[in-house]
């Protein structure tokens, strides 16, 4: 067939053509013809290498392709004898041609590239040139192939030659004029080139020359209709945003980063929810789901999940075609299948707070919706599992790192950008940041944790800075002013948290060799994330930094809070485990009570409680009250501790533990008649059914008098710069011991408990507290600002990858959660926080304690 139509000439064409009698049989004879070159080009009739043959075979197609389309304008042009499915073809045949492998010049080498040039000229151009010529003679019948051929249409524009993306790229405005005219917009255009461009751009095609060609060409054609430039304008700045995307995530698609895949394709999906693309929008959600699960990363691959399931309603109606995974489904049975995936994915990753959430959603259904009560047993079998597994389960806390990326040599989504990393178990900072470098071999480590310059910033290199940061605790709403084992509380200081602190202490001023207090100041960094973690991804952008410097003596005040912090811990441990061994106690103890050893407070008096500093600060008075008052109430706790120290004391070590109860008479009393008394709650009238209750009621009642709102976590007491520091407690000026969840309300009057307030002990003592996860926790609590984000709800707080949690299909989701809300209020109750600053509250409650004494003993 090539050897015989490579004889014709134009007159052979055109006589063969007039044998046809009617214009069916012709109508017939081009489809026919279309199907079989669109077949022999598809095929590769040809091995690869026999470049001759199939040279020959595209001039040969080319030439008749061309012929048969004169014929075409010639005979079924005019709107009487239109054949759409014919043009249809034509169009279809002229694209599979021009993009076919052997005519992509791009991908040989110089010296055949040369070769075919000079023999065959460049084919794609000619065709290109005539589609074009072709489109524009269409007039009104344009509509027809709208959105038909906007694939096809933009396969060929991405081919890579300059010329013949100039000529094709206008064919888009042309399309978007003729759907506008006949609609009123051309919504199905920008549909399906948002739909295509994303296959297309993944398959290979596309570059950031196609983009700006695009943007400019577009641009120009909308300047000439004005009446269309607001609507091009916002199609123009819709597709690049894509293209970034789109091309960022093919740079990365084979990388060896999974992490830079998994940023890409938050990116996308972010974006395709942003402009309401449900299909493409869990395409995506799948895609990252599959990366988490290779890395193990559970509780990633559940958050991903549970936004696939928000899209979807408790209702029996059939699902949307972009929703259907595994054959014909009900909205219901498909998002409760979501579930129980989601809720296995939690359990792996010891995520049962959130799994627990999901049960009651789905016991609600069984229970109130379709009356399952073997299904419910079983969900509230597992759900009781989960309660015991978050109380007798240890859960390692995960580190947190800031990485900063600095140059231009990485890409857009990374360049010049923050991210606080979620770490793995038990992962620390040397590992972390190794694993980091492999990814970037030829990325500088910069070791300071400054910010750096604009030099580096702006320089062709890439640099990386890590270091790790702690996280700042927002205790949920329905926890605040509860007795919460330690073991529920300590869920929360890493995890649904969105604010970090880093703390470098610095020298200013003279130094003082005998104290070096007098001098330390903290520079402080709170980086805020844009979603809470965990979350989507392990990581998430730093969008707000905040640098704050923290006076010595507001640096003492949080020292001592997390001393305090750390004594009510460690008795709550020894109390809870009678195995541990005594060691850890005894020398918190001893290097807190024996002035041999560290010296106490005693540097803090001889810095701060001093006239001179006195008369030199006084804008400070009531800060020194506060750090007075937070040496007295060390006492009773040391004598606690202490107490405890003496029965579990091995024989052997009864020396040294008479020689701290002498140490600590002498302290106590000189404490108590500098900065007043302070009594706690008799410990033995408040055991209960466990030895927990010392914790229990210390925190109802020292903490709470202790408190005060908008404490965040602390500062350092190390002396070297730019290294890695663990806070230790609230801002400047707060008056909150880190451990504030309770605040005492009359229940206690000098160790006697009321009724209520001994039922509500005695059911919280049914559970047993964890024991090595108590000893192992970390001891730096502190509430969130007064204006945090309510995390009341366990799905809405860990649900950070898209700002808007429903897309517009999703009409009715409120109805689950309101139910939800309902149920969650029988068992959550939200404490407001009092306007009272803190020292009207600490001698608020002073007094209380006071009164009811006084009260006590003249009863008596």
């Amino acid at each position: 067939m090539t050897a015989i139509l490579s004889q014709m000439d134009d007159r052979h064409y055109e006589t063969y053509i007039e044998t046809f009698a009617g214009s069916s049989d012709l109508v017939d004879f081009l489809m026919e013809s279309f199907m079989l070159f669109k077949d022999l080009i598809g095929k590769h009739v040809y091995p690869s290498d026999w470049m001759a043959m199939i040279m020959v075979q595209n001039r040969v197609f080319l030439r008749a392709i061309n012929t048969y389309a004169d014929t075409m304008n010639q005979k079924f042009l005019n709107n009487d004898d239109f054949e759409v499915q014919l043009w249809n073809n034509y169009f279809h045949l002229a694209v599979a041609f021009i993009t076919q492998e052997s005519l992509q010049l791009q991908h040989f080498s110089p010296t055949k590239r040369n070769k075919i040039l000079a023999k065959y000229g460049d084919m794609r151009r000619l065709i290109g040139f005539a589609i074009r010529d072709i489109w524009y003679k269409l007039g009104s019948h344009k509509i027809c192939f709208i959105p038909g051929m906007v694939g096809p249409i933009l396969e060929m524009t991405l081919i890579p030659e300059e010329e013949l993306r100039r000529a094709t790229i206008p064919i888009f405005f042309d399309m978007i004029t003729c759907e506008n005219a006949h609609s009123g917009n051309f919504q199905k255009f920008e549909n399906e080139i948002i739909l295509k461009l994303d296959h297309e751009v993944e398959g290979g095609g596309g570059d950031e020359r196609y983009m700006q060609l695009l943007e400019t060409i577009l641009l120009d054609c909308a300047a000439e209709k004005p009446p269309l430039r607001p609507q091009v304008q916002h199609f123009v700045s819709l597709v690049k945003g894509l293209l970034i995307r789109l091309l960022d995530y093919r740079t990365v698609m084979n990388d060896d980063s999974r992490n830079n895949r998994m940023s890409c394709t938050v990116n996308l999906l972010n974006f395709y929810k942003d402009i309401n693309r449900e299909g493409m929008y869990i395409r995506y959600l799948y895609k990252l789901r599959d990366l988490h699960l290779e890395g193990e990363n559970y509780t990633e691959a559940a958050y991903t999940l549970l936004l696939h399931s928000r899209l979807l309603k408790w209702l029996d109606e059939m699902c949307s075609p972009q929703f259907e995974f595994h054959g014909s489904q009900t909205q219901r049975q498909l998002k409760e299948t979501l579930y129980d995936t989601i809720i296995d994915y939690f359990d792996k990753g010891k995520m049962w707070e959130e799994a627990i959430t999901l049960c009651k959603e789905l016991a609600e259904q069984y229970e109130n919706e379709i009356f399952d009560y073997e299904l419910l047993s079983k969900r509230l079998e597992k759900q009781a599992k989960f309660y015991e597994n978050i109380m007798k389960i240890l859960r390692p806390k995960p580190d947190y790192f800031a990485v900063g990326y600095y140059g231009q040599g990485y890409p857009p989504f990374l360049r010049n950008k923050v991210f606080i990393h979620r770490g793995k178990e038990y992962e620390r900072r040397e590992d972390f940041q190794n694993h980091l470098m492999s990814q970037f071999p030829s990325a500088l480590h910069l070791n300071t944790t400054t910010m750096p310059g604009d030099d580096i910033k702006n320089s062709p290199l890439q640099y990386i800075q890590c270091f790790t940061v702690q996280p700042v605790l927002e205790i949920p709403p329905r926890l605040k002013n509860k007795p919460v084992p330690d073991q529920i509380i300590n869920f929360y200081k890493s995890n649904y948290v969105q604010r970090f602190h880093y703390s470098r202490p610095v020298k200013k001023g003279p130094v003082d060799p005998n104290n070096e207090f007098v001098s330390m100041w903290i520079e402080r960094t709170t980086f805020t994330t844009v979603y809470k973690l965990p979350g989507i991804l392990r990581w998430f952008e730093a969008t707000d930094m905040k640098h704050t410097t923290l006076s010595p003596l507001e640096n003492a005040i949080e020292t001592m809070e997390s001393t305090n912090e750390k004594i009510l811990t460690m008795i709550n441990q020894y109390q809870a485990d009678w195995t541990l061994p005594i060691n850890p106690l005894s020398m918190l103890l001893n290097g807190i009570v024996d002035p041999a050893v560290m010296g106490g407070f005693a540097k803090y008096e001889k810095a701060f409680f001093t006239e001179d500093f006195t008369q030199q600060h006084p804008e400070d008075r009531d800060k020194l009250l506060r750090l007075k008052d937070l040496i007295a109430w060390q006492i009773p706790l040391l004598g606690g501790g202490i107490a405890l120290h003496g029965k579990r004391v091995m024989e052997a070590l009864r020396p040294f533990h008479e020689r701290m109860e002498e140490c600590f008479k002498q302290l106590k009393k000189k404490v108590q008649k500098e900065y007043g008394v302070r009594e706690l709650p008799d410990l033995d009238e408040r055991k209960s059914t466990r030895p927990r209750s010392m914790l229990r009621s210390l925190r109802q009642s020292i903490i709470s008098i202790s408190s005060l709102q908008g404490s965040e976590c602390g500062t350092p007491t190390k002396l070297h710069a730019d290294r890695d520091f663990p806070p230790e407690s609230p801002t400047s000026g707060s008056f909150t011991l880190p451990r504030s969840s309770g605040s005492m309300t009359g229940s206690f009057s000098d160790g006697v408990v009321t009724v209520e307030e001994r039922e509500r002990i005695h059911t919280m003592d049914n559970k047993r507290l964890s024991k090595k996860q108590e000893f192992r926790s970390d001891t730096n609590l502190c509430e969130p600002n007064e204006g945090s984000v309510s995390l009341t709800n366990a799905n809405s707080r860990s649900l950070p990858a898209i700002t808007g949690l429903s897309l517009a299909v999703v009409a009715g989701m409120e109805d689950v959660d309101s139910v939800r809300a309902r149920r969650d209020s029988k068992s959550m109750s939200v404490c407001g926080t009092s306007d009272r600053t803190a020292d009207r509250r600490s001698k608020g409650i002073i007094n209380l304690i006071l009164k009811s004494k006084s009260s006590k003993s003249e009863k008596m």
